[in-house]
């Protein structure tokens, strides 16, 4: 084996070896006023915010900038729960 080879073929091998970074979302509840409209949404938030304190504000922004404020985080999940909220949070699936 080339002795230049060997330095990429370590950092290969760590880039490989890494933790892959997990998606996580968290399902919502928000609303608007005047007249009231109330949503469930799902959201992808960032790995760092995977908890609901967290994830709420995240989110909080978010749906402040298109007129609704957030009542709360039900829960965060990974992408394995996405298939069982997609029905239930409807157009504001993956949406904010």
């Amino acid at each position: 084996m080339n002795p230049r080879a060997i330095p990429a073929a370590v950092l290969l091998a760590l880039a490989l070896a890494a933790p892959a970074h997990a998606a996580c979302f968290a399902d919502y509840k928000a609303k608007q006023d005047g007249p009231l409209r109330l949503h469930y949404g799902v959201a992808e938030v960032p790995d760092n915010a995977c908890n609901p304190g967290a994830a709420s504000g995240v989110l909080a922004p978010r749906l402040q900038r298109a007129g609704w404020t957030l009542l709360n985080v039900v829960s965060t999940f990974g992408p394995e729960g996405l298939d069982e909220r997609k029905a239930s949070a409807g157009d504001f699936y993956l949406r904010f």
